[in-house]
């Protein structure tokens, strides 16, 4: 069974950045879609990112539009999330995630459409 594992997480100032990754325990794997979620304490996990299979289109959140940025290398099998202008309610436990099943050039926004997930990572913003 393929596993994501996520770079640690951190605590950071607001403002801060951080970077997180995510690879694949099996360099064979190849999923159509990536994306990041997060749950933050007392609320439902959330999309945060997502890319389509070419790496041609990403989309946000609104909360986080403009300070992340998503990126996939499919040669190093790995999914980035570049954190800037990092917010305290940012705060939260941050999950990769990714699919192999096709359903076109589009980006996955529910979670049941990932057949894969990492174990979570926390990333705690202070004031």
């Amino acid at each position: 069974q393929v596993q994501l594992v996520e770079s640690e997480g951190g605590l950071v100032q607001a403002g801060g950045s951080l970077t997180l990754s995510c690879a694949a325990s099996e360099r064979t794997f190849s999923p159509y879609y990536t994306g990041w979620f997060r749950q933050a304490p007392g609320k439902e996990r959330e999309f945060v990112a997502g890319v389509s299979w070419s790496g041609g289109s990403t989309s946000y959140a609104d909360s986080v539009k403009g300070r992340f940025t998503i990126s996939r290398d499919n040669a190093k099998k790995t999914i980035i999330l570049q954190m800037n202008s990092l917010k305290p309610e940012d705060t939260a436990v941050y999950y990769c995630a990714a699919s192999i099943d096709y359903r076109g050039d589009v980006i996955l926004y529910r979670e049941y459409e990932y057949n894969y997930w990492g174990q979570g990572t926390q990333v705690t913003v202070s004031s």
